[in-house]
């Protein structure tokens, strides 16, 4: 059993992840705890453009029967010219062929012509579904909300809806 956790974790290829979605969207708001986007603030909606690199690793082999905790690092852009380089971790949570992604990162921000979302540094948290196929691409849904936790005087953050496809890199590098 102890020579299992290396094998899971050589299976599990790094991914580079490019994205798109609708940033600063009403569509979905919960308003509630983290997820909470001022009401007293206009909504500046733009396209949102996304790519990362998440790593293949496990932070945590000891939890790999049921999930994995992996660091990530990736850059955002709007098409009102904002953007935000970001970092943090995630866990994968595989449930047959569908894999549930919860992360967290904090990064530094530049609101551009879009919103300003009152300081440069900026936290995110994003929750996330994906179909994993057999070639171990996969193809997700996010949501994800963008705020300063409430470090500066001003917070008035962002709700954005997202679609992901994720590629191994060994499908860009070889093995």
């Amino acid at each position: 059993m102890a020579a299992a956790s290396p094998a899971a974790a050589q299976d599990d290829p790094s991914l580079i992840s490019i994205g798109g979605g609708l940033y600063d969207q009403t569509a979905i708001n919960p308003g509630f705890l983290f997820l909470r986007v001022s009401p007293n603030d206009k909504h500046e909606q733009a396209a949102d453009f996304r790519a990362e690199y998440r790593f293949g690793t496990s932070l945590l082999p000891i939890i790999e029967p049921y999930a994995k905790l992996k660091p990530w690092v990736g850059g955002e852009a709007t098409s009102d010219g904002a953007v935000y380089g970001v970092g943090g971790i995630l866990i994968d949570v595989p449930l047959g062929p569908f894999v549930f992604t919860p992360s967290f990162g904090a990064g530094l921000y530049a609101s551009g012509s879009g919103k300003n979302l009152g300081s440069p540094v900026e936290f995110r948290s994003m929750v996330e579904l994906g179909y994993q196929f057999e070639n171990q691409s996969r193809f997700s849904l996010g949501y994800s909300h963008i705020s300063n936790a409430n470090i500066a005087v001003t917070n008035p953050g962002s709700n954005i809806l997202s679609v992901y496809y994720h590629v191994p890199t060994t499908w860009l590098i070889g093995q």
